[in-house]
């Protein structure tokens, strides 16, 4: 038992420094059994704008296995995406790749999660310039406060991973057999950030539920996802934006109006073309106030040369009568 404990380590400890340097560097847990099969649920809508969906999963604490419901969380930086955490398989063991944000979506073994998390990257949406927009032939958000949204069925097509029995882990037997893309291979060697704070309050106030581990619900959670956003965390943006995405210094600013996020992001204050600032800086307002500032000294120096004249008129009179 010893030798096997030990090689298992041993295994552990040469996965985990195959990840990439740049990578995201999160907490490894490995199990000997597998984590119980993906409930099926409808996704809250999205509230407000910029939140990034992050699915629910099975985690695992010293209790077995636990739910963490799925959530809208607001992007740490402009361009930030959710890549999901993963159960892979090595040799007899279920290991938990943590989730990350960056620039691109990752690798998350192929386990469609569903909210636009199909398997293959994120069909939900994209950041156009400093607003986020989405797609909602895949993603549920409330339109009369969002306006920066399109439809996109193609990506749905390309994206999926067929997984009808909702299975939960990628590689070992009955597993999602997919291997990574070159686009998901590039993106797991850019930089990452970590999940924000209060992802991780998220997941520590599920692992204390005692109704979200699997033991206690047969494998059907009951709190699948909740319905409030959590609270904003921002992180500095990584170096090499995409094309796409204005990384901004400042907060996020919503879109007002307009249906098309092109003609929305004159309202964030790092947009390409800040229609508003120039309207500002235009010079018609300021000439006004110069003009008058200037008219107004010339007008009184005639007066008080005109009242001195008339002053010395009466003296000589009483001259003439004496």
């Amino acid at each position: 038992m010893r030798l096997i404990r030990s090689a298992r380590l041993l295994l552990l400890a040469l996965l985990i420094g195959i990840v990439p340097a740049s990578s995201f560097a999160g907490v490894f847990i490995s199990v000997n059994f597998g984590p119980p099969i993906l409930p099926v649920y409808v996704q809250p809508i999205c509230p407000q704008p910029n939140l990034i969906w992050t699915p629910g999963y099975w985690a695992y604490g010293d209790q077995g296995y636990f739910w963490v419901p799925g959530a809208w969380v607001p992007a740490p930086f402009v361009g930030g995406l959710w890549t999901p955490g993963y159960w892979g398989w090595r040799s007899g063991l279920y290991i938990y790749n943590p989730g990350y944000w960056g620039y691109h979506v990752g690798y998350y073994g192929g386990v469609n999660y569903g909210g636009g998390y199909l398997g293959i990257g994120f069909a939900g949406g994209e950041w156009r310039g400093g607003s986020f927009a989405y797609n909602t032939a895949v993603v549920n958000v409330n339109t009369t406060i969002i306006h920066t949204t399109y439809i996109n069925r193609t990506i749905i097509e390309t994206n999926t991973v067929v997984n009808n029995n909702h299975v939960s882990y990628s590689g070992g037997p009955g597993g999602i057999q997919h291997q990574a893309t070159p686009e998901e291979q590039v993106a797991a060697h850019e930089t990452h950030t970590p999940p924000t704070t209060f992802q991780t309050q998220h997941i520590q106030a599920a692992q204390s539920d005692k109704t979200s581990y699997a033991k206690a619900n047969g494998g059907h959670p009951t709190n699948l996802a909740v319905a409030k956003p959590l609270p904003v965390e921002t992180h500095p943006a990584p170096a090499g934006a995409p094309k796409n995405v204005t990384p901004a210094t400042e907060s996020h600013v919503p879109p007002t109006t307009g249906a098309h996020p092109e003609a929305a992001t004159p309202v964030h204050p790092n947009t390409t073309t800040p229609r508003p600032a120039d309207e500002v800086k235009t010079p018609p307002p300021s000439h006004p106030t110069p003009a008058v500032k200037e008219a107004a000294p010339k007008s009184p120096p005639p007066a008080p040369k005109a009242a001195p004249k008339p002053a010395p008129k009466p003296k000589p009179e009483p001259k003439d009568k004496n």
